[in-house]
């Protein structure tokens, strides 16, 4: 077995027992206390062995950045490990859905997306100074508050740290139970489409009314209708609004729109469709806000050269790695779009994120946490 492998699987139950801790401090992204206290203990658990430094996160909780002190006499440019301190979860999920250890899997809330990533890469670190194992690059882990709301506060840091670096290694959980990589994401925006009508008493005087709805209903068929799924490009009008009375013909109403693109190319082109939308009935008007919040993953040569790195890596450890495409969106679209490869998912093996089995596989933590290592070690 290789000698790093079989130091980490001595070291699982240590690993067991902070992801429980981590688990155990639940934090959703619209409670920065709680999001603090989750931070505070990475903090402690890293202080030992890196320079830890929080950052204000505006509304959120704070963002985290530690620069790890590990063996090599020098240090030749940066990678960056890029993880989410805050859950979707909101306080008091524990009570119904406790942490626990059963059917080979760690279970409760946050476990997959992503604790128990930020506990294999702070064990994969302290496995590299434990074995003294050389490291050519300043090895930074960024945790954001605020990645399930839109990174709307950490983007600027993420930004930042990464165009120091040459890597960018995401800690989001893998695809499937099979723990695939992730070579390529979706970009993610949103838009919202308000339809200003006029109103009019539904009985007495009907034809002076102009219906914000029917107009709405109207236009809802006509954005669905940008989808092209042939280009990976996917237009969802998920939650609609609208009118106050059935007795009153609606003065407004209003669509919010989900979008998911493969290509950045296709940014442009859709945000002109939505914004060139105009009203079947003239006496209506149509106000359209919003876009994409984060441009795609895409496949690059440097994004696949680092998962090729990966899979050697892995084989040497004994396992086949494979790589995927998600229509769902990380911190790695940001890095990637400023052309620095990055791999995601490289995280806990399961399932259930954002889904009350959420989970994931005990025999998988020590291979996922060596790999982390030789990747960090081969940077």
């Amino acid at each position: 077995m290789d000698s790093l492998l079989a130091h980490i699987r001595k070291q699982q139950k240590a690993i067991i027992a902070l992801i429980r801790e981590m688990v155990q401090v639940e934090s959703p992204s619209d409670d920065p206390a709680a999001v603090n206290r989750f931070v505070e203990l990475v903090c402690d658990t890293a202080g030992s062995f890196a320079r830890v430094r929080t950052h204000p996160g505006g509304k959120f909780g704070r963002h985290m950045t530690c620069e790890f002190d590990l063996p090599g006499k020098s240090k030749n440019g940066q990678v960056l490990a890029l993880g989410h301190s805050d859950t979707v979860w909101p306080m008091g999920t524990l009570a119904g859905m406790p942490f626990r250890e059963r059917a080979g899997r760690l279970w409760g809330p946050g476990v997959l997306d992503m604790k128990s990533g930020i506990a294999f890469f702070l064990y994969a670190m302290r496995a590299l100074r434990e074995l003294e194992i050389p490291v050519a690059s300043r090895v930074v882990l960024q945790l954001n508050s605020d990645e399930e709301v839109g990174s709307l506060s950490s983007r600027a840091l993420t930004e930042k740290n990464a165009r120091r670096s040459k890597a960018v290694l995401v800690l989001e959980p893998g695809t499937g139970l099979a723990g695939k990589l992730k070579t390529a994401r979706k970009g993610v925006g949103g838009y919202t489409v308000t339809v200003q009508g006029q109103a009019a008493h539904a009985g007495v005087d009907f034809s002076a009314g102009a219906s914000a709805i029917v107009e709405l209903a109207r236009q809802i068929d006509r954005i669905a209708g940008f989808t092209r799924l042939e280009r990976g490009l996917t237009v969802n009008p998920g939650v609609v609004s609208g009118g106050t009375r059935s007795n009153v013909i609606a003065a407004e109403a209003q669509v919010q729109v989900d979008i998911r693109i493969q290509r950045l190319a296709d940014a442009a082109g859709l945000d002109r469709r939505f914004h060139t939308l105009r009203p079947f009935d003239r006496r209506c008007r149509i106000h359209v806000s919003g876009g994409l919040n984060r441009p795609p993953m895409e496949r690059s040569a440097g994004v696949v050269r680092l998962f090729q790195t990966a899979r050697a890596l892995g084989r040497e450890l004994g396992v086949e790695i494979e790589e995927s495409m998600t229509g769902g969106g990380s911190d790695g679209n940001l890095t990637a779009a400023l052309g620095i490869p990055t791999l995601d998912g490289l995280g806990g093996v399961g399932e259930g994120a954002h889904a009350p089995q959420e989970s994931i596989l005990v025999s998988r933590i020590a291979d996922r946490t060596a790999l982390l290592a030789r990747l960090v070690a081969a940077l």
